[in-house]
């Protein structure tokens, strides 16, 4: 007999168990950033190969070891997205949405990297993304985190996440803080392990970020970025700060948070925990500016953050408020020629009259008990009993499954009414 086929590592399933708790908290992201005025938009999984060269950077790890690029029948070179951000700002660029226009928007779907897969990081993943255009001023940069905050308060998770913050200044200021720290590590090569001694040829700013703890001692010793900055660079950090420090938001300023793609500038943070060991990071994000020029557009502003849902949701799950449950709340057992036809028609009616309504109906046939077995396995807080007798009288019983109470027949029209009392009113 043939193996059975299992999926490809490092992409999983999510069972139906699992939905719940997934679903809620896409319904509490979508509440959230509709509440701050962000539209969603919905792009292509799959884009040209270019696109990531161009806005990642060429010798960034993304690109040159974790995309999934293939060719397809015209010979074009194309990659299953690793992240949004290109994505989203290519199609502003293509549909002409930032000529002299503003824009708050997001997106959530699967992005993909070829990772050594671990709890928290996966090689297929789904990711929100959140992206602002067109605002210059550090209020956006603000309002992000402010986004932020508000859901994981929703969530319950609030003191389980601190936010960290760095400015990267502008590309020249940069550029003279990358010359010193190469000169620094030149100093201590002997130290630098292999990944380091490469990203010294190609993106030193990315050693700062070393997870490896036999580093720690050199990266302590590098110089900081903060000292490089020009006034208008400090400026703009230091409004945000004042904001947070005005609305009671907790921050912590982390002079060596770097972030890993090339088109950060100025404002970068993230949004950590200890949790969930070495997956820290929950949420990051931070201005790129420039990235909009390198795509072909027009000078412009831009300001973003990513999440990955796995992550939020395996916090979530440390939580006990953060079990969701995919209960119906009634389910109808039917036995008997009559009562199978007419349950399908109560069911019906019950869910005109009843919008809100969670109601499960038993297929497939079934003795009583076998049903009940169903009723009680599905999580409902009622079961909704039609024989043939009860059709012939036009009334169903119903049956407490969760509580010590007696058992009641009601007419069709009063089990409505009941229904109505005890379910009617939940929010949809």
């Amino acid at each position: 007999m043939a193996n059975n086929i299992q999926a490809i590592r490092g992409m999983h399933d999510v069972l139906p168990d699992q939905t719940p708790l997934w679903q809620a908290t896409e319904q509490t992201i979508r509440e959230v950033l509709a509440a701050y005025g962000y539209s969603e938009i919905r792009l292509p999984i799959v884009e040209k190969t270019e696109l990531f060269k161009r806005s990642i950077g060429e010798v960034t790890d993304i690109v040159e070891k974790e995309m999934y690029t293939f060719e397809d029948r015209n010979g074009d070179s194309l990659t299953l997205r690793p992240e949004g951000t290109a994505g989203c700002l290519r199609a502003c660029l293509e549909h002409g949405l930032l000529h002299n226009q503003s824009h708050r928007l997001w997106y959530y779907g699967p992005m993909y990297r070829h990772e050594r897969p671990q709890k928290g990081r996966y090689r297929q993943f789904i990711q929100l993304g959140v992206e602002a255009y067109g605002m210059a001023g550090p209020d956006i940069d603000a309002e992000l985190i402010l986004i932020m905050d508000r859901l994981w308060k929703k969530l319950g998770i609030r003191d389980k996440v601190t936010l960290q913050l760095n400015s990267l200044g502008t590309i020249d200021e940069r550029l003279v803080y990358r010359n010193s720290l190469v000169s620094y590590f030149e100093q201590h090569l002997d130290k630098l392990d292999e990944d380091s001694l490469r990203r010294l040829k190609t993106n030193p700013l990315r050693i700062l970020d070393t997870k490896n703890p036999a580093m720690q001692d050199v990266v302590a010793g590098a110089p900081e970025l903060m000292a490089y900055l020009g006034a208008e660079s400090l400026d703009h950090f230091r409004a945000i700060t004042a904001t947070l420090d005005d609305l009671g938001i907790a921050y912590a300023i982390n002079t060596r948070l770097v972030r890993g793609l090339d088109y950060y500038s100025k404002t970068v943070f993230e949004w950590v925990t200890t949790e969930l060991g070495s997956q820290g990071t929950v949420c990051a994000g931070g201005r790129y500016d420039t990235l909009i020029e390198q795509l072909g557009g027009k000078a412009n502003y831009g300001i973003g953050f990513a999440m990955g849902m796995e992550r939020l949701l395996a916090l979530l799950e440390t939580t006990t408020d953060g079990v969701a449950t995919s209960s119906v709340d009634a389910y109808l057992v039917r036995t008997g020629a009559m009562a199978e036809q007419e349950g399908l028609r109560f069911s019906e009616t019950l869910r005109n009259e009843i919008p809100s309504l969670k109601l499960q109906v038993n297929c497939g046939g079934g003795s009583f008990k076998s049903q009940f077995k169903k009723a009680d396995k599905s999580g409902a807080k009622f079961a909704i009993i039609l024989g043939d007798d009860e059709v012939s009288r036009a009334e169903v019983g119903i049956k407490f499954l969760r509580d010590e109470q007696e058992q009641q027949s009601l007419s069709q029209q009063a089990a409505i009414e009941f229904l109505q009392a005890h379910i009617g009113q939940k929010a949809i």
